[in-house]
């Protein structure tokens, strides 16, 4: 399934604004944080464990253990971000 991911702020600077990413058949939100990981060192150190995100499915709030269905938009924003 194809999953568009937006970035805001900060990460936004370091991965531009958004893609597309092919995933399996119910991913989560982590299965998702992890495959960008795995996909390039700046993502690796954008998106590594640790570091404290925000995410959004379809623009609402959600945890890393939400289900994603096909043509989701995921947003990976830090958890302060300036208007």
């Amino acid at each position: 399934m194809r999953i568009t991911v937006r970035y805001f702020a900060s990460l936004r600077e370091a991965l531009g604004t958004q893609e597309q990413i092919d995933l399996p058949e119910a991913a989560t939100l982590a299965a998702l944080r992890d495959a960008l990981i795995a996909s390039s060192p700046r993502h690796a150190d954008a998106l590594r464990r640790g570091r404290t995100l925000r995410c959004a499915v379809n623009q609402q709030l959600a945890e890393e253990s939400a289900p994603l269905q096909a043509g989701a938009e995921v947003a990976f924003f830090p958890p302060v971000t300036g208007g």
